[in-house]
């Protein structure tokens, strides 16, 4: 692999490389892990505030009380639902950006344009007189960090080899999913020294970072001659199965973590306002000290994922997760149903349950989205194998292109689950028990439902399971 152009001037100053082929030993280890190390660093830094802007409502959420908002609960939830389905919807062409302008260039714009829905989300927090239409418009705008994944995780995909990458995406996508648990932490410490009435001051944290990140990926990430990932490709891969099925499993794992990451704390902070006497102030402070610890969480056992499927298949430790995330959603289902038995202040053995529940599908569903995720490029290295009447530069660079088309396709269709949890938990709440045991039964269907894929589509047939 060779830096272009060749004078070292120009070479600082275009942050090209031309002929990148990690699959090279000599090369990869002659500086080539030095450069995908470097750029995998501030590609997890600026998706880290990309996350973090993406979930900016399910904070902000804990700073509208009722009386002054007027939004009720079940209204909370569609903020965070929109830009849920925002995100989602923008990680198809931000997929492609990469390729169109290089994925430095677009690490660049892409954490720039985060500056928008912090500016809006710190106006609207200032006048809550606000109509309730113009916060879905302005929360929507939080979206633009949602996309910022789908790119990321394209990018870094081009740059380390088979063998890592299901250790280099899952570095990438849990270091940039830790965006969430921060900004919650950041909520905490502004809502326990502050009250809920300073929202300003998150938005204000954050505008620096954006700052912070754009300048980071200008000065020491690189743009990737030959990446593939286009329009073209993203159709093309649409022709198998296998983007159809890996992005319904996606939905399963990452649609599980994201949807409950932004709708955790408003279920916490809805059980603790149906004790008597408890105010708004206060179960905003109960609510954060705990939500943050399932994203956070969610994000660190994602790299785990990847490594076990490294060693043991991704197919295997996908199957495994939506066995354990359905047992998990039971003891929700379970508690669920004693909460509803006895309406009132929730006993502290019920809110153990809760907790315990959320948090181990927070757990596991980072372990299932780091899975999935290195059973793409591993799905497309087999693929290629077949590709007699290509010569290995082109070979490598369908590969690229199927996998890089597929991560973005699989990350906006995943995304997708998001939506769904919070639009479930918004109805079951509407509904006449006014609680979300409605909405944990259809999690569990579902679950369920992922796991007969997995095992028919990729585990029970030995010769592709072994492969993934």
């Amino acid at each position: 692999m060779t830096l272009a152009p060749d004078p070292p001037a120009t070479r600082r100053r275009s942050r090209r490389i031309s002929g990148w082929d990690p699959e090279d030993l000599h090369a990869w280890r002659n500086g080539g892990s030095k450069i995908a190390r470097r750029n995998l660093i501030w590609s997890i830094f600026a998706e880290h505030v990309g996350f973090s802007v993406w979930s900016i409502w399910s904070v902000m959420v804990l700073f509208m009380p009722q009386t002054v908002y007027h939004i009720d609960a079940a209204g909370k939830f569609y903020l965070v639902a929109v830009p849920t389905l925002v995100g989602a919807v923008l990680r198809l062409p931000y997929t492609t950006a990469v390729a169109r302008f290089g994925g430095r260039n677009w690490t660049i714009v892409s954490a720039l344009l985060l500056l928008i829905p912090l500016t809006l989300t710190w106006w609207f927090m200032v006048h809550p007189a606000a109509s309730y239409t113009t916060c879905l418009v302005i929360a929507a705008f939080a979206g633009f960090g949602g996309g910022n994944f789908a790119s990321s995780m394209t990018n870094i995909n081009s740059f380390f080899p088979v063998r890592l990458k299901g250790w280099a995406l899952g570095l990438n996508a849990g270091g940039g999913n830790i965006g969430v648990p921060v900004i919650q932490l950041l909520g905490l410490l502004v809502v326990a020294t502050l009250g809920n009435r300073s929202p300003q001051i998150v938005c204000a944290t954050y505008l620096v970072l954006v700052g912070v990140a754009a300048l980071g990926a200008a000065l020491f990430m690189d743009n990737l001659d030959g990446q593939k990932s286009n329009g073209a490709a993203m159709l093309q891969v649409l022709r198998y199965a296998d983007a159809w099925l890996i992005s319904f499993l996606y939905i399963g794992t990452f649609g599980s973590f994201i949807g409950y990451s932004f709708a955790f704390g408003q279920v916490l902070q809805i059980n603790y306002l149906a004790t008597p006497g408890t105010t708004p102030a206060t179960a905003a402070l109960h609510a954060s000290q705990i939500a943050f610890l399932g994203p956070l969480l969610g994000s660190l056992s994602r790299p785990l994922g990847g490594l076990l499927a490294d060693r043991i298949g991704g197919a295997k430790i996908t199957m495994w997760c939506f066995v354990a995330m359905a047992a998990a959603t039971g003891v929700l289902i379970a508690a669920g149903i004693r909460d509803d038995a006895q309406p009132g202040k929730i006993s502290s053995g019920i809110m153990l349950a809760y907790v315990i529940g959320f948090i181990l599908l927070f757990v596991i569903s980072g372990i299932g989205n780091g899975s999935v995720y290195k059973m793409i490029p591993s799905i497309f290295a087999a693929k290629s194998l077949a590709l007699k009447d290509h010569s290995a530069v082109a070979t490598l660079s369908w590969e690229r292109a199927m996998s890089g088309a597929l991560i973005g396709i699989a990350g906006a269709v995943g995304a997708l689950g998001g939506v769904g949890i919070n639009v479930v938990l918004h109805a079951s709440y509407a509904g006449p028990a006014k609680s979300a045991t409605t909405a944990f039964w259809v999690f569990l269907a579902f679950y369920l439902i992922c796991m007969v894929v997995t095992y028919a589509a990729y585990v029970r047939r030995r010769s592709v399971a072994a492969l993934v």
